[in-house]
This record gives C-alpha cells, sequence and structure tokens, in this order.
C-alpha cells in the first residue's frame, strides 16, 4: 500500500459498484448520485 498517495487534500476516484460511475471527491460520497448504489476508492485493491 506505499504506491497510494495518503494526502487528504487532493481528490480521489471513486467508483459505483452497480452502475461504474466514477466521481473525484476529496471524501467518499457514500452513495452513488445516479444510481444509489455503494461507492468505493478505486484505489484501494479489492483482494
Amino acid at each position: 500500500m506505499r504506491d497510494v498517495d495518503q494526502s487528504a487534500d487532493s481528490e480521489t476516484p471513486y467508483e459505483c459498484f452497480d452502475c461504474g460511475t466514477i466521481v473525484l471527491a476529496a471524501t467518499n460520497p457514500g452513495q452513488c448520485d445516479d444510481c444509489g448504489g455503494e461507492i468505493r476508492n478505486r484505489l484501494i485493491p479489492l483482494e
């Protein structure tokens, strides 16, 4: 996890699990604006 920039000031890409919409935000938006699905940080592996 050393390659992930932990800077809280920059925007991070988040992706919707349901529809795949990608949003840039400084904090986790929680829900997708398009479908209401769960959002995940794209920089964190799903393992």
